[in-house]
């Protein structure tokens, strides 16, 4: 099974917010590598450079594409981004993160409510 992991998701297992941190570590040990999109990846960076630091961001950035398939995202994704964005109050990244998941039709799992949205063409987890 495929997983897309968004931003949060990350930046939980990385403050070792429980439950989340458990359910995320034991994708990344596991056989298939969860998707996230680069843009996700990027919001993991700056936040964690806003708290630790850049050698910090570059670490944890680093193992982070040892463990995990990183997708730019193309044209066509940054536009259905931007129309997701349009048609629901959540932020940009998140819908980065919800196109990626349709496009792998995989759940996006996520340690924050607001790209779970009713009847979304996406299938959303909230892990806690």
């Amino acid at each position: 099974m495929t997983i897309v992991l968004d931003s949060r998701a990350v930046l939980r297992l990385l403050e070792g917010r429980e439950p989340v941190a458990s359910k995320v570590e034991e994708q990344l040990s596991g056989d298939h590598r969860p998707v996230m999109s680069w843009i996700n990846a990027g919001e993991v960076y700056y936040v964690t450079r806003r708290s630790a630091g850049e050698p910090a961001a570059t670490t944890i950035l680093r193992e982070l594409r040892s463990v995990v398939d990183l997708e730019l995202p193309s044209v066509r994704r940054v536009i259905e981004a931007a129309r997701i964005k349009a048609d629901h109050h959540m932020a940009y990244a998140d819908a980065f993160a919800a196109v990626t998941a349709m496009a792998h039709h995989a759940d996006l799992w996520t340690g924050d409510p607001e790209p779970l949205v009713h009847d979304a063409p996406w299938r959303g987890e909230n892990l806690g």
